[in-house]
């Protein structure tokens, strides 16, 4: 076997082992955490509540609709400031909840109900999401959503 070979795969072994020795490892107190501030940020969304999203959502944070349409932090803000979308419902569908822990990355995956109106326009929609959440320096922040298209179940 070429010994130079051998330095190489122990190089890469030592930089995986390395890596993974600064990862902060996933707790079932994460899973609590995680879990409970997505479903604040939903109860924010419903309510308009600017302030608490700008808390959770990371600056980086993009959503994907089902539709394909992307959305920012900002354009998130600034609809909830605008009160653009009068919300009856956006709540997760109980039970339906799931927390999934990779390291210092969760995803939040569960259906939700919304309905309301935009624009004078009513809607109402279940449709999955999946979340994804970072731990940061400043705790978990909320980095990645992507919605699915309505559900007929």
């Amino acid at each position: 076997m070429n010994p130079s070979r051998f330095l190489v795969t122990g190089w890469a072994i030592a930089a995986t082992l390395g890596a993974a020795a600064h990862t902060t490892p996933a707790t079932q107190d994460d899973t609590r955490v995680v879990a409970a501030l997505d479903t604040d940020y939903q109860a924010a969304v419903k309510r308009n509540d600017a302030e608490t999203m700008a808390r959770i959502l990371d600056d980086r944070f993009v959503l994907v609709l089902g539709d394909g349409r992307t959305a920012t932090k900002a354009d998130l803000l600034d609809q909830a400031m605008q009160k653009s979308i009068k919300y009856e419902q956006q709540d997760e569908e109980a039970g339906t909840q799931t927390v999934r822990l990779f390291g210092d990355t969760a995803v939040v995956t569960a259906k939700l109900w919304v309905k309301g109106a935009r624009a004078g326009t009513a809607f109402d929609r279940k449709l999955w999401f999946s979340d994804t959440y970072v731990r940061t320096p400043q705790g978990w922040k909320y980095v990645f959503g992507q919605a699915s298209l309505p559900s007929e179940k």
